[in-house]
């Protein structure tokens, strides 16, 4: 068979043509561009990843549907099997999961890092929930824990507020530090980090700043899209980022977007944060949503059981963010205990009732009474000359791309809702496409007085439909 007359190379190289055009150009570069083919045993080809991680990842997410790619690829089916690569795996550039050797500390030295690593209690992997929506970032957390500083550096975690980005990555620092005290850490939000600096100047103790960042075995630098537009904090983080990069050392970043759409960002610091692992957490599903409220409900020793009833009407209810579902659970159990009642769904009604109307206000039913996202497309639609099925449609022409933009914009500012939510109202865009049409109508307000005009209106006579 023809397939079998090609070198082991050849095929793989074919099906991953195919993989290039079927897969997220991401999930990819992480897991597919790495690997190389070893041998064909029978009718299966055998692929070499360069760790166990990436072995058992590509053998439950990949291996099938490169598979599947045989018959059009090569001309008749083949089976894709992955395993460790012996060879690659003992050099010593790729030996991924060695952890260096700890250095030779006292134990007054331990007791001092042990101060530097402020991190919250609750943010551990035995505390984050894996679903669909979160479980590449967290796959890649975990190996990263196993052997800092040996893959995917750095680690940039993207998505919208309240989703988990801070959580995993403090669970990385919490591993870190449960093996190894020793482990000087440091998590520091970007203000944060510019405060610092800015003191440091004016103090001049420069050198202690630098030092305190430079020689840290793990930094975690929360919300870096703060760093845009401030060019001396950049400038310093430029060289903070090299310092660790170039020792080793392993650096966390987490944004509410992708680094090439952090607008006011230097290209260098772009083209760094993607030089790792870039991965985003987006909304939980209803059975993820599900799954975070049960273990919620069980954390803490709660007194109070949750009814699976009343665990699926949050669930149905309240999906902006993994936040907002555990203070739904909060606030509901307090407000059962202060009314002396028991936790029902009738209950859960009455505590979650703001929730609840903002959950009802964000979805797209036209019809409603009062401000929905529906009624901002419709009000826009009609005076910018469209449809409502346009703005929602995946056409891109300019005539629906302004007010499209325009009509995020006022969703955003009008109803609060999260990007993704946002996105999904107007026809399954991503919240990086969000937040780049939220900028544009930034751009146009301060470019242009008469847009400026036009859109203060709109927002005023859609504020007045607020119930």
């Amino acid at each position: 068979m023809e397939s079998l007359d090609l070198l082991p190379a050849e095929i793989w190289s074919r099906l991953l043509e195919r993989a290039r055009r079927e897969l997220p150009e991401q999930t990819f570069k992480t897991w597919l561009e790495p690997t190389e083919a070893l041998e064909v045993i029978g009718n299966t080809l055998i692929v070499g990843a360069p760790d166990r991680f990436a072995a058992d990842w590509n053998e439950s997410k990949h291996a099938a549907l490169l598979s599947s790619f045989a018959p059009i690829a090569l001309g008749q089916p083949i089976k894709v099997a992955f395993r460790v690569n012996e060879e690659r795996q003992a050099r010593p550039q790729m030996d991924f999961f060695v952890a260096p050797k700890p250095e030779e500390i006292t134990t007054q030295s331990r007791q001092q890092r042990a101060t530097e690593a402020p991190l919250n209690d609750r943010y551990t992997f035995e505390q984050f929930v894996i679903g669909k929506s979160n479980e590449l970032a967290a796959a890649a957390a975990h190996a990263i824990a196993e052997a800092p500083g040996k893959i995917y550096n750095p680690f940039f975690i993207y998505g919208d507020t309240g989703l988990g980005k801070t959580h995993l990555m403090q669970a990385v620092g919490h591993a870190i530090y449960q093996r190894d005290p020793s482990t000087r850490i440091t998590f520091v939000g970007t203000e944060q980090f510019t405060n610092e600096m800015v003191n440091a100047i004016q103090t001049r103790t420069n050198h202690e700043f630098r030092r305190r960042y430079r020689e840290t075995d793990l930094l975690l630098i929360d919300d870096v899209h703060f760093l845009k537009g401030k060019e001396g904090t950049q400038e310093e983080f430029f060289h903070t980022f090299n310092a660790l990069y170039e020792a080793g050392r392993q650096i966390i970043l987490t944004s509410d977007r992708p680094p090439s759409d952090i607008a006011g960002l230097e290209a260098r610091l772009v083209s760094r944060f993607q030089w790792g692992m870039v991965a985003d957490i987006e909304l939980p599903d209803f059975e993820h949503r599900i799954a975070i409220l049960q273990q919620k409900s069980q954390q803490d020793d709660l007194e109070t059981t949750i009814p699976d009833d009343v665990i699926r009407f949050i669930a149905e209810h309240v999906r902006s963010s993994v936040r907002e579902l555990e203070g739904s659970i909060i606030k509901l159990l307090a407000y059962a205990s202060l009314r002396h009642k028991p936790v029902s769904v009738e209950v859960a009604k009455e505590a979650l009732r703001d929730k609840l109307k903002a959950s009802e206000s964000a979805s797209i039913d036209t019809q409603s009474v009062g401000l929905t996202v529906g009624a901002i497309q419709i009000a826009v639609a009609k005076e910018w000359g469209t449809t409502v099925d346009g703005l929602r449609s995946k056409t891109r022409t300019k005539a629906l791309t302004v007010p499209r933009q325009i009509a995020m914009y006022l969703t955003r500012d009008l109803l609060g809702m999260q990007l993704v939510e946002i996105g999904a109202a107007f026809g399954g865009r991503d919240h990086s496409t969000v937040i780049h049409s939220l900028d544009k109508v930034a751009e146009m307000i301060a470019a242009d007085p008469d847009t400026e005009a036009k859109i203060n209106r709109m927002h005023g006579l859609l504020a007045a439909l607020r119930i």
